[in-house]
């Protein structure tokens, strides 16, 4: 069983609009600097929702970071980012 955990990502922007994550915030607060982005595609998390995900590497391991979009197009916020939390159970 999963949950959706919403994080905090530092990112940056390359000159054709991409986003690329560089550190995740957990909840905790311990910082995660993501070694590399192995890929990046729309996908649907086991926990609900869609939206792009970046299958990442961290400290050797992979895992996958979801960015699910905003439906208001008008606001400031255009999305938050996620990861699947494994529970027991």
């Amino acid at each position: 069983m999963s949950q959706k955990v919403y994080v905090e990502v530092l990112v940056d922007h390359d000159p054709e609009g991409r986003m690329l994550p560089k550190v995740i915030t957990w909840e905790d607060g311990t910082r995660y600097v993501i070694d590399k982005v192995v890929d990046i595609r729309q996908a649907a998390s086991r926990v609900g929702g869609q939206g792009d995900r970046y299958t990442i590497r961290v400290r050797g391991r992979e895992s996958c970071l979801f960015f699910e979009r905003s439906t208001d197009l008008t606001g400031n916020v255009i999305g938050r980012w996620f990861v699947e939390r494994r529970t027991a159970g």
